[in-house]
């Protein structure tokens, strides 16, 4: 018997296969994307995850990105060498700093962040805004807690 989980998947895959599925086109897109701009997929998620604005701190990068200290760090310095990030020292605790996006960053970020989000709309474009909707509503409840 189907779960509910499992409705409107292809037949034969489960929801965590649907999952792991659609992850590795996800990757694809940003493969595809990271390529054409001339930066690698863990740059093109950074800039996409800076693109909330006030600037990000590294413990809060660590967590959202799923890096341990050393590699994020390999990545902030990688991406500061390039002019797409800087360290801001943190007001509130002088030991800490928040990773934001330059100006060209920005620019790249704001690229970055819409063409693959508009490639990510076109593999969806033929499912009706209901399933859309409930897509989105039960990936954000799966986000949520993973936080």
């Amino acid at each position: 018997m189907e779960s509910a989980t499992d409705a409107g998947a292809p037949p034969g895959l489960g929801f965590a296969a649907a999952l792991v599925r659609m992850s590795h086109l996800v990757q694809h897109v940003f493969a595809d994307v990271s390529r054409e701009r001339d930066v690698t997929p863990q740059q093109a998620q950074l800039l996409c995850v800076l693109t909330s604005g006030d600037g990000v701190g590294m413990t809060d990068l660590s967590r959202l990105l799923h890096l341990e200290k050393p590699s994020l760090t390999g990545l902030v310095d990688r991406a500061e060498r390039r002019g797409l990030v800087r360290r801001v020292r943190d007001d509130a605790d002088r030991r800490a700093c928040r990773v934001e996006l330059t100006p060209e960053g920005e620019e790249l970020a704001v690229r970055v962040h819409g063409e693959i989000v508009s490639r990510l709309e076109a593999l969806a474009a033929d499912l009706p805004g209901e399933d859309r909707l409930r897509v989105a509503d039960t990936l954000t409840i799966l986000l949520a807690q993973t936080r």
